[in-house]
């Protein structure tokens, strides 16, 4: 009777211990392939502009010290623009020369470009980049007391 028991516990004990051992090798290439990026999500993700639908983004462009979009005023009317504003991720505010501001027609698409950002935008080379913009408009029949503002962000790799 005793060797039986034995038996059965020596194959019990060699059954946990192969999945033991398989289990350690299926962490340790999860950990290499995180390692080495292949399952860095940010990698798969496509670039976008996206704005609320006051404007739409039609091109865009990331740099470590600038960023430049292409906006078109949906809004069917012409606008003032009041202040344009960029911010990191966390809301830290990104400091660029910002664009000039003025008159939007209705349907114009507006280049927009902040140059000279100063160190760190947390923007770096190669790597996918996200920046968040504020617009401040009114209405061009009415005045600065009915200013509105629309949020957008845009998502790219960083040239």
């Amino acid at each position: 009777m005793k060797i039986l028991k034995n038996i059965k516990s020596q194959a019990a004990l060699e059954f946990l211990t192969t999945y033991g051992w398989a289990f350690l090798i299926i962490l340790v290439m999860i950990g290499t392939l995180a390692y080495f990026g292949v399952l860095n999500p940010s990698r798969i993700l496509p670039n976008r502009c996206t704005f609320s639908s006051e404007f739409s983004c039609s091109d865009h462009l990331l740099k470590a010290d600038e960023v430049r979009v292409k906006l078109k005023n949906n809004l069917g009317e012409p606008v003032e623009l009041t202040s344009v504003t960029l911010s990191k991720d966390d809301g830290t505010a990104i400091s660029c020369t910002a664009p000039a501001l003025g008159t939007w027609k209705a349907g114009e698409v507006k280049e927009l470009a902040w140059t000279s950002c100063a160190a760190p935008t947390g923007l770096i080379q190669g790597n996918k980049g996200k920046v968040l913009m504020s617009l401040k408009y009114y209405s061009s029949a009415s005045t600065s007391t009915y200013t509105k503002e629309s949020q957008g962000e845009v998502y790219s790799t960083v040239q």
